[in-house]
């Protein structure tokens, strides 16, 4: 039988939990909280377990298996191997996640399933009474051009009669062998490319659904899930929009990230232009992206972070990133991974605070602090900044030296982070347009300079006068850079 791919939430480990660090082994009973014992051993089961393995109540003298099981799942997400459920490892278990496992195939199916044509045919059967029919709609079609502006894929919506995709909001069993669970369990699963039940995309009608954040945003599930119904498992980066865990997307001005382009595109090409189509091969889409040692005068360079560490502008963007100093120098990019082992790639946001001498950088539902180029101790979950529990991911951070706040950008809002007291200001979040006149769209990431607070938006960086609150000046984000 044909397998759905699932949004899962795993209320069942929302449990006590203390540092296990100092176990002497993964599973002692005389040390470790027995809920955190079996709600692991599930958690693993489920999502890094090969077809056919069972762990579950099974108890093993010596080298337990399951430790293997943990320090993969800890690799897996970036964390410290130690084979042990520390605090970070059991953060990143309760976090709401995909239900498709982790290990083997996790960005093409087996076999590498898709479409055998370019224009494929959607319909809403059943909708939500959560939303009305044309906010449905909407996140729906949203959700499938995140992958159509990548691919040479078309999607025709249909009023009636059978689709490719069939999208329905189900109750209970409804006929599959998957049945929902009801409210806050299993969200939603799709079926990838094939017959019959093939791209199918069914959400729980029993969650509260949502075009925003009080409930569980469509746009991001239906995204998520519409990669699962084209081909495509899970990625193990925490940027990508096929990532496992259940991270808030904001829909305007949504971009699919680069490593989920590479992975539709690797079976369905790219989207060109009819200039492209006369003169570039068909299978030019396979070719890999240029790393950015080579495409670092790209005119649309974006970058993913900006932060200062010591007297050195540090520019992040996908593995790599570039050193500057004051005087504009011969700049050249360095792997991330050879200054900062522990992020591995991929940094969502960075800031530092200079009067402390410690740099923060967020990836995905932790953060990790730094002293100079040297990682201290173990990342760390985001909410112990006290974001609420649907922020799962950061777009940009900024620290302002004179009031001693940090500013968080999360799609169209902003976070006051107070660092002398320690905590989140209590009027927030705001609006990012209503604050800062001139800055639309998604922040990349900020840095300030000299005063000026620098906005990094796709391509462009814009000066930001706080003193004149106005725009004063846009250059290209590469010229930063030296390009």
């Amino acid at each position: 039988m044909q397998s759905p791919h699932a949004f899962w939430l795993l209320f069942h480990l929302a449990v006590s939990v203390r540092p296990l660090s100092a176990a002497p082994a993964a599973f002692s009973t005389t040390t470790a909280n027995w809920k955190d014992f079996y709600a692991a051993q599930e958690y693993l089961d489920k999502y890094f377990s090969k077809e056919g393995e069972q762990h579950i109540g099974q108890m093993v003298a010596g080298d337990n298996p399951i430790t293997g099981k943990i320090k993969e799942m800890q690799a897996f997400f970036g964390l410290q191997v130690t084979g042990k459920l520390d605090f970070s490892t059991m953060e990143v278990m309760k976090t709401p996640r995909c239900g498709v496992p982790d290990v083997e195939n996790y960005r093409l199916f087996p076999g590498q399933p898709k479409w055998p044509k370019k224009s494929l045919s959607y319909r809403v059967a059943k909708y939500t009474p959560s939303m009305s029919n044309a906010e449905v709609d909407k996140a729906v079609e949203m959700g499938l051009r995140a992958w159509s502006t990548a691919t040479p894929l078309n999607f025709v919506k249909a009023n009636d009669g059978e689709a490719d995709i069939m999208i329905s909001f189900e109750n209970g069993d409804h006929g599959d062998s998957y049945p929902f669970d009801g409210p806050r369990g299993t969200l939603a699963h799709a079926f990838a490319p094939g017959e019959g039940l093939g791209g199918d995309t069914h959400f729980d009608n029993a969650e509260k659904w949502t075009a925003g954040t009080n409930g569980f945003n469509l746009f991001t599930v239906a995204a998520h899930e519409f990669g699962h119904a084209l081909g495509l498992a899970h990625s193990t980066d925490p940027s990508a929009l096929m990532y496992p865990t259940y991270r808030y997307q904001h829909p305007a001005g949504f971009r699919l990230p680069k490593d989920d382009a590479k992975g539709i595109q690797a079976l369905y090409g790219s989207r060109q232009s009819p200039k492209d189509k006369s003169t570039v091969p068909q299978r030019a889409a396979q070719t890999p992206q240029r790393t950015p040692d080579t495409d670092q005068c790209d005119t649309i360079l974006s970058f993913d972070a900006v932060t200062v560490i010591g007297k050195e502008l540090l520019f992040f963007k996908d593995r790599s990133f570039w050193r500057r100093q004051s005087q504009l120098k011969d700049v050249k990019p360095s792997s991330i991974t050879s200054s900062f082992p522990k992020l591995m790639s991929n940094v969502d946001a960075a800031y530092e605070v200079a009067d402390k001498g410690t740099a923060y950088f967020f990836k995905g539902p932790h953060y990790w602090a730094t002293r100079g180029f040297r990682m201290q101790g173990s990342p760390r979950p985001l909410s112990e900044f006290g974001f609420p529990s649907h922020v799962q991911k950061i777009d940009a951070a900024v620290h302002l030296k004179d009031s001693k706040k940090t500013l968080f950008f999360i799609g169209e809002d902003y976070y006051s982070y107070d660092e002398t007291e320690k905590r989140m200001e209590s009027d927030y979040p705001k609006n990012i347009e209503d604050e800062f006149a001139g800055i639309s769209g998604k922040i990349d990431a900020a840095e300030e300079v000299n005063g000026y607070i620098y906005f990094f938006s796709g391509s462009k960086a814009y000066k930001y006068d706080t003193e004149k609150e106005e725009v004063v000046n846009v250059v290209k984000s590469s010229s930063w850079i030296g390009c």
